[in-house]
């Protein structure tokens, strides 16, 4: 702790097995610990067994609950709430982007991520 190389642990949220591949890998090369699930419902699941996630990151597009639904779960909960959460799609929609910002997430990535996106999302972490 405290030595500069945070062990920070970030929970990836893609339906896609490819994208989600994408995202840990990148996330992991920067040193973070990675839970990486296939749907938002799992994605919840394991914030109630570790709620103490520093960041979200999650896709917009997926079956049952988007990223959408996801983040206003996170806000509306008051155990989670604190945790960033960030939004990636594949499509560029001004207004579901402006929705997900004002609904209080954190950032909003369009596919494909590239490492510079997560290293810029690096210096917003809770610690």
């Amino acid at each position: 702790m405290g030595s500069g190389d945070c062990e920070l642990h970030v929970l990836a949220v893609d339906d896609s097995s490819v994208d989600r591949a994408v995202i840990a890998r990148i996330l992991r090369n920067s040193k973070y610990r990675v839970t990486a699930v296939d749907s938002a419902e799992r994605a919840l699941e394991v914030l109630e067994m570790e709620p103490n996630v520093n960041m979200i990151i999650t896709d917009y597009c997926m079956p049952e609950m988007n990223g959408y639904e996801l983040l206003r779960r996170v806000k509306g909960s008051r155990d989670l709430r604190e945790i960033p959460v960030v939004i990636m799609s594949s499509e560029y929609v001004p207004n579901r982007i402006t929705r997900c910002m004002e609904e209080g997430a954190e950032d909003f990535l369009i596919k494909p991520v590239r490492p510079s996106d997560v290293s810029r999302l690096c210096g917003r972490l809770r610690n």
